[in-house]
């Protein structure tokens, strides 16, 4: 029989290449002669960099950038020269996880120093970049990251603006005359799971400023300086951001991507089981097991398993899902497609035991399913 092992990670417990050791080695333990694939995922979240590292063969290249705030700050990226391929996360550079509580104000942060890493690879022979975008600590529509790759924005008297948020409104002018001549031979693919038009109710601004330390007054002039900046590029470049989900992601760098890099917006977990090779790998398969720490009905809302599931249904695989813990009526299990599905805990214990023994629990399960199939 041939297995595909394809989890996403047990946040705080086991990375999806802990899962995949557990898992063979339950499954040997019934036959060695079983074929097994390890193709452990992620879909944009905590981990993926380790994952991306891992399919692309890449290494990290450390680069001072400016934060949110303008203060340098050591950075990095994964690169693998032999594929010409960077992963760029901007919360390395553009991050809340970059300020403390206190400093949060998204009136005034910048995505220049992502703009810094991506010309970094650039320099460095980058063809291809994939950005993750999640954890912003901006809504700045992604004019510092063009900021950092040439792009000038004027206001009335055509002076240059500060690339931060709160300058999206005194935006007149676009200047793409000094951008970075390398961009057009670079493909750009940004990891974005979340489908906010670039402003209004449901836009960057209104959905996602608060938690970057905007006011409610704050949040309306940021809402209504990525209607200026939206209108501004629709005349330039004839791109209607509002109308493109996702365009409002990371405080709308989403659209600054399509707009300055003409990127693709896909979901992180496609990008992923792309540079996995995933289609070919699950190709006469016998079963695909994934897992994550816990599976409830939000587990397939453009999340690893999601991508999983759709996967093997093109080539009419089952699916087992091996989790810590398992929240699902038996009519969702039907309908998200899973053949299988258990929560690998054993005995009555408090969630800290629980996750110090989850290895030794995907192993136990992992041989009675291996058993189970034997008979």
């Amino acid at each position: 029989m041939k297995f595909v092992i394809a989890p996403d990670k047990f946040k705080g417990s086991l990375s999806g290449f802990e899962f995949c050791e557990a898992v063979e080695e339950g499954l040997r333990m019934v036959s060695k002669d079983v074929e097994i694939v390890k193709k452990p995922l992620a879909d944009g979240g905590d981990g993926t960099i380790d994952v991306v590292k891992h399919y692309i063969n890449g290494e990290k290249v450390f680069f001072e950038v400016n934060d949110p705030f303008f203060r340098k700050v050591m950075a990095s990226y994964l690169y693998a020269p032999k594929n010409k391929i960077a992963y760029i996360e901007m919360a390395e550079a553009s991050g809340l996880k970059l300020l403390k509580e206190a400093e949060r104000n998204c009136m005034e942060t910048s995505t220049f120093g992502t703009g810094e890493l991506i010309a970094d690879a650039i320099g460095r022979g980058a063809e291809e970049i994939i950005l993750g975008i999640g954890g912003s600590a901006t809504n700045d529509g992604g004019m510092g990251m063009a900021k950092a790759l040439g792009y000038r924005f004027l206001d009335d008297n055509g002076e240059e603006l500060k690339p931060i948020g709160k300058n999206l409104s005194a935006v007149k002018h676009i200047d793409a005359t000094k951008a970075n001549a390398k961009l057009s031979t670079v493909t750009f693919k940004v990891a974005c799971d979340v489908t906010n038009p670039f402003y209004g109710p449901q836009g960057a601004a209104k959905i996602y400023a608060e938690q970057k330390g905007a006011s409610q007054e704050e949040i309306d002039k940021l809402d209504k300086g990525l209607m200026n900046f939206a209108q501004l590029i629709l005349h330039k470049y004839g791109i209607d951001l509002q109308s493109t989900p996702g365009s409002g992601a990371a405080g709308g760098i989403g659209g600054g991507a399509i707009a300055f890099l003409d990127a693709e917006l896909t979901s992180g977990i496609n990008l992923i089981m792309e540079l996995a090779n995933f289609d070919e790998a699950i190709k006469g398969a016998n079963w695909i097991i994934t897992g994550e720490g816990q599976l409830d009905e939000q587990t397939l809302s453009g999340k690893t398993m999601d991508g999983v599931i759709s996967a093997a249904q093109k080539y009419t695989i089952p699916v087992a899902a091996f989790c810590g813990s398992v929240n699902l009526s038996v009519q969702l299990q039907k309908e998200f497609g899973l053949a299988y599905v258990i929560s690998i805990l054993r005995g009555v214990s408090n969630l800290q035991q629980a996750m110090d023994s989850s290895y030794d629990n995907l192993v136990n399960a992992s041989y009675n399913f291996g058993n189970i199939l034997s008979k």
